[in-house]
């Protein structure tokens, strides 16, 4: 994982898509991030069933995963590590513990601010035309994943940000929430009850250069009531809070 410190960023874009504005300004508590999309070998590890098509190479990351599968194998990690579940399984949504230990899907914004790195861009490299250099995408995807971390990471040492599989998030998606985020570690609006969407970021494989920014969205049924949910561009990686020890551990391994 890479250790990432708090701060404020501006989040979203007055420039791109309606449901990217209007940027505003966000504060982000300190969280950890897997380095890389969650991959098959890791996938097994937690001993739950892979709904993945491209399961060929155990360094390609996981896909047609639905948002509970992703929530559940944030579980599995944390009791295989000794960590306190970031989710409720005897709830209906899986309510999110914050405050553990363990692993959980990353909020919108840690995402978005994870990807950003420091940069106001669209892209943290700087202009569109590197993106091959950075991302698996439509142009250069050859319509299939590839092995995690083959492409160049962001400014903070993060791969696949950009392509490969696109990857769930912790919010429920509405158009129009940049209106009434909060401003420190929003987590989302309320869940509605009917027809909920989640956030998933990033671009794809099967991703044009546009919908591979850093602010751009998108809000994806879950698939949580629909043995037919099949999306083998949607992935996810983990995030989760470590303590001050843990912290000065991992900038002690660092140096």
């Amino acid at each position: 994982m890479v250790s990432l410190p708090g701060g404020e960023f501006i989040m979203g874009s007055n420039k791109g898509n309606a449901d990217e504005a209007p940027a505003h300004k966000v504060r982000i508590s300190a969280f950890l991030i897997d380095k890389y999309e969650v991959t098959h070998e890791m996938f097994r590890k937690a001993q739950l069933p892979n709904p993945s098509r491209w399961q060929d190479n155990p360094n390609k990351p996981v896909e047609r995963v639905r948002w509970r599968d992703a929530k559940q194998y944030c579980n599995e990690r944390s009791l295989l590590e000794g960590l306190k579940p970031g989710y409720d399984e005897k709830t209906a949504d899986w309510d999110c513990d914050y405050a553990a230990n363990g692993y959980r899907l990353p909020t919108e914004a840690e995402w978005e601010y994870a990807c950003r790195a420091g940069e106001a861009g669209p892209y943290d490299f700087g202009q569109p035309d590197k993106l091959r250099q950075y991302a698996w995408f439509a142009d250069n995807g050859a319509e299939r994943t590839h092995p995690v971390g083959e492409k160049k990471p962001n400014r903070w040492g993060i791969f696949d940000l950009y392509g490969n599989v696109s990857e769930w998030c912790e919010d429920v998606y509405t158009p129009t929430y940049y209106k009434e985020s909060a401003l420190m570690d929003p987590h989302g609006p309320p869940n509605p009850g009917k027809d909920v969407k989640r956030v998933m970021r990033g671009g794809s494989w099967k991703a044009s250069a546009d919908m591979c920014r850093a602010t751009f969205r998108q809000g994806q049924q879950t698939g949580d009531s629909d043995a037919c949910f099949f999306t083998d561009y949607c992935g996810f990686r983990c995030v989760r809070r470590a303590s001050p020890g843990e912290l000065q551990q991992l900038r002690g391994n660092s140096r």
